[in-house]
């Protein structure tokens, strides 16, 4: 009896010792596949987004930016009462019971999402329940405090976070930074383990884009693209403008537009980047690219003259007509079909160049090719192959048969204004790393030589004499103080769903510069379908014109003295003598200058100078600071627009909250307000 007691106690003690000895192992040792089960026991991964890069315009200014969003998530299985939680949620959510209850009544799940990206005041409202089984996670929300401010060019967001259009697709994997898994304890009875309710989330930043677009020029173009529309009862209407050295975007748009924070309630064709991604017949913008090609070929100089047949001239089976009936040129230089816009002339320009040519320099200048601009979806536009038909081969020197997008219309004609050089353009500036702060800078990309400095120069030349001479076609596109260089297009609009053309239905634009002497600015202009007026000289002209007023100025361009009217310019004359020499352009101006100082009187208008702009614009004493409370960013850009005062924007919010100075007090010196959003 005592041995087998003994033996009792010996196993037992054996058993423990194995025990204690297994466990230390277990405790002190790793063991993956253990590991692996401990976690999928008392852990669950959730997958969210790292705060996404901001995108700033090239002064700093934010176009696109992240804010604190809670997203909603449930535990059914220790969920109570779920039916009455359901139609709590559904009704606060604003979504069906229906669709709330499906994902919380299977009581065996221990992780559902309900809603992502609610905003602080009815996430604060759930919280208030205080009901077990509902949770929070913070997350970031994308918001455009511009609301419709670029926004095709912008893009938006999809509801996991994922770029959908526009830099935020393009730039995707620069502005979203790394994704996080982030690890929800549970207990022992596998319920999770969350503090107040809530659970924090430092996830890496995504990086930051700083574009070339100057938001004030924006807002500009945007303003008088949708005023076309309006006014003219258009369809739509584009507009490009590129910085005339280095085909940097300053401005990108059309119109209609739509709110970038309801972007998934607008219409596609709204979203759509037109500039970018719509190819259409240019009309008689192409028609200075068809010279410029003849002249690089030695087949032309500026005052080379062509017999344009007095109005009419057969092609095949079809007789060529100029723009309207009663113009009838004769023998004329190239440099005046240019301003005459001559189809007539073009044509015969075209002929002596010949189709294999023709289409060589078209190609060179950017057509029937992705330039490589850095948004999503840009179009080839269209450049027929050879062979060319008679008949195809003039229609296409008049810039029918043929199909270009805007920018790239914008960056052939920039080619010319920065002495022969085709750019790449671009947009994005520079791209900050948001872990070592280090600025990654877009560089000038050069594709290809097309004209020579001289060869330029001429153009540039016969495009000034498009707005200045008494026979130019873009007259309305003039600025006064300014040399305005530039072509007028009306084409008829091509028939989507047949062979043709649409009748009475026109795309009515002009492409040009400023200032001519030394361009800044190129300007492209389209507006699709105008019903009250078609041709580009009445439709677009008048709308480069404001928006090249307000560039030149903006940037602190110094006007001639006196005023460009042609009864002031005495020896326009010159143009047609000189506009063959190399400095042709340079002489003009000169000229021009020159002949406006003399013929300048006190009784006659004068163009401010830039001395008395200055003067102008200083701030007066007792100036008041303008009430800005409770206004969006938009709305603050357009308040002050005109005026001298400066905005420095704080915060994240959509509304101003505070101002500093505040309203109705005196303004600084330096005409700075500080205006923080909330």
């Amino acid at each position: 009896m005592k041995s087998r007691i003994v033996f009792i106690f010996v196993g037992i003690l054996v058993l423990w010792s194995a025990l204690a000895i297994r466990a230390g192992y277990l405790q002190f040792l790793p063991n993956d596949r253990l590991n692996a089960l401990q976690n999928r026991q008392f852990q669950t991964k959730v997958t969210l987004p790292a705060r996404r890069g901001a995108i700033v315009d090239r002064n700093g200014r934010d176009l696109a930016m992240s804010a604190t969003a809670y997203s909603l998530y449930a535990d059914p299985k220790i969920l109570e009462n779920r039916k009455a939680v359901a139609k709590k949620l559904a009704k606060t959510l604003g979504q069906s019971y229906e669709l709330v209850y499906s994902k919380i009544k299977d009581g065996n799940k221990r992780f559902v999402w309900i809603q992502r990206m609610l905003e602080q005041n009815k996430a604060d409202e759930i919280k208030a329940w205080d009901i077990r089984g509902l949770s929070f996670v913070e997350e970031w929300r994308r918001v455009y405090p511009n609301e419709t401010l670029l926004a095709q060019t912008l893009g938006f967001m999809g509801s996991e976070g994922q770029g959908l259009e526009g830099l935020e697709l393009g730039y995707d994997q620069h502005l979203r930074g790394n994704q996080k898994k982030v690890m929800v304890k549970r207990d022992a009875r596998g319920r999770p383990l969350i503090n107040d309710g809530l659970m924090f989330i430092e996830n890496p930043e995504g990086n930051e884009l700083r574009l070339t677009v100057d938001s004030d020029l924006q807002y500009t173009l945007e303003s008088e693209l949708a005023n076309a529309v309006q006014t003219f009862d258009a369809d739509h209407a584009v507009g490009v403008v590129l910085d005339a050295k280095t085909s940097a975007v300053l401005a990108l748009a059309s119109a209609p537009t739509f709110d970038l924070n309801k972007a998934l309630k607008s219409s596609a064709d709204h979203r759509r980047n037109k500039s970018v991604t719509d190819a259409f017949e240019p009309g008689s913008t192409m028609k200075t690219l068809v010279i410029a090609a003849a002249l690089r070929e030695g087949i032309l100089q500026p005052n080379t003259k062509f017999f344009c047949e007095n109005g009419a001239y057969r092609v095949g089976n079809k007789v060529i007509k100029e723009a309207e009936a009663h113009e009838k040129f004769g023998d004329i230089t190239a440099a005046e079909i240019l301003a005459v816009s001559s189809n007539i002339g073009t044509t015969k320009i075209g002929f002596k160049l010949g189709a294999e040519k023709l289409r060589q320099g078209l190609l060179d200048f950017g057509f029937g090719q992705r330039l490589g601009v850095d948004l999503p979806g840009e179009s080839r536009g269209i450049v027929q192959a050879l062979p060319w038909k008679p008949l195809a081969l003039s229609n296409i020197s008049f810039g029918h048969g043929i199909s270009s997008t805007p920018i790239q219309l914008a960056n052939a004609y920039a080619a010319i204004a920065n002495g022969g050089v085709l750019n790449t353009p671009y947009i994005v500036q520079a791209v900050r790393d948001s872990e070592t702060g280090e600025l990654t800078e877009t560089k000038v990309k050069p594709i290809r030589r097309v004209l020579t400095p001289e060869q330029a120069a001429q153009m540039r030349a016969m495009l000034l004499g498009v707005t200045t001479l008494k026979i130019g076609s873009g007259a309305n596109a003039r600025v006064d103080g300014f040399m305005v260089a530039g072509k007028t297009g009306t084409a008829q609009k091509v028939d989507p769903n047949g062979r043709g053309y649409l009748k009475g239905a026109y795309v009515s634009s002009f492409a040009g510069f400023i200032p001519a002497n030394d361009p800044k600015f190129v300007i492209y202009i389209a507006v699709d379908s105008p019903r009250k007026s078609y041709y580009g000289a009445k439709v677009a002209a008048p709308v480069f014109s404001r928006i090249a007023s307000y560039a030149v100025r903006k940037e602190g361009i110094a006007p001639l003295h006196g005023t460009l009217a042609e009864t002031n310019m005495k020896n326009m004359n010159s143009i047609k003598t000189a506009i063959n020499q190399k400095a042709a352009l340079e002489k003009i101006a000169r000229e021009m200058a020159s002949d406006s100082k003399e013929s300048a009187k006190p009784s006659e208008p004068q163009i401010i100078t830039a001395a008395q702009l200055d003067k102008a614009a200083e701030v007066k004493p007792g100036e008041l600071v303008p009430n800005l409370m409770k206004m969006t960013t938009r709305e603050v850009l357009r308040e002050i627009n005109g005026q001298n005062i400066k905005i420095k924007f704080q915060g994240n919010g959509s509304l101003v909250s505070e101002m500093i100075p505040a309203a109705g007090a005196a303004l600084p010196e330096d005409g700075s307000i500080t205006v923080i959003l909330k």
